[in-house]
């Protein structure tokens, strides 16, 4: 029996303390921007914005009549290096919502959002971009809003690290529980407040 409970001691030590070094800066992240976000009605932001603008060449505008008038696709890879060289802007691969008459680009981002529209006829570009600064930049980290594949992959094997974190603990919990008698009184008020908050507070 001893040695049965040693070599789970030494198991959930060993997926604990892992669990709990892979999801720390995780957890202190998630932990800081859940009360920004609960607060943040109350957390001031000044957006700053920005603009350009800039004349797509006649040999690029010509690529651009390809494009049906009516379409979703990226615009051609040429047209894209242009607006990353000329206004800083990454549209290479971007869905587009093209008409007759202009390119729109929707350029979001965390804490942020943009676009850029070239005009069709005339070549006339337009950028604009909005940030609402770290705060705002932060809680879309937690959100997982606007951040890309990576970061949503980041975000699943966080969360499952947590969850492995969490289990551990609690074995560990049960296999200590003995020499500490406050143990499952603490736990069932850990599960019984948030029970009884929503409940009762949450309408």
């Amino acid at each position: 029996m001893n040695a049965r409970r040693s070599f789970w001691l030494k198991q959930l030590h060993q997926w604990h303390w892992i669990s709990a070094a892979v999801s720390l800066i995780g957890l202190f992240l998630f932990a800081i921007t859940g009360i920004t976000l609960n607060h943040a009605a109350s957390i001031p932001a000044t957006p700053q914005v920005s603009e350009q603008s800039a004349t797509l060449p006649a040999p690029l505008l010509e690529r651009l009549a390809a494009l049906p008038d009516e379409t979703t696709d990226p615009v051609p890879d040429a047209v894209a290096r242009w607006a990353a060289d000329t206004m800083k802007v990454s549209i290479a691969g971007r869905a587009t919502e093209t008409t007759a008459d202009e390119v729109y680009v929707a350029l979001t981002e965390p804490g942020g959002d943009g676009w850029l529209t070239i005009d069709r006829a005339t070549g006339e570009a337009a950028h604009e971009r909005t940030t609402r600064g770290v705060v705002a930049y932060l809680n879309d980290l937690h959100k997982g809003r606007n951040t890309g594949k990576v970061w949503f992959w980041f975000i699943d094997v966080f969360a499952a690290a947590c969850i492995i974190f969490a289990v551990t603990g609690f074995g560990l919990t049960w296999l200590h529980a003995r020499q500490r008698p406050s143990t499952w009184p603490l736990l069932g008020l850990g599960l019984l407040i948030p029970v009884v908050i929503a409940l009762i507070f949450i309408h």
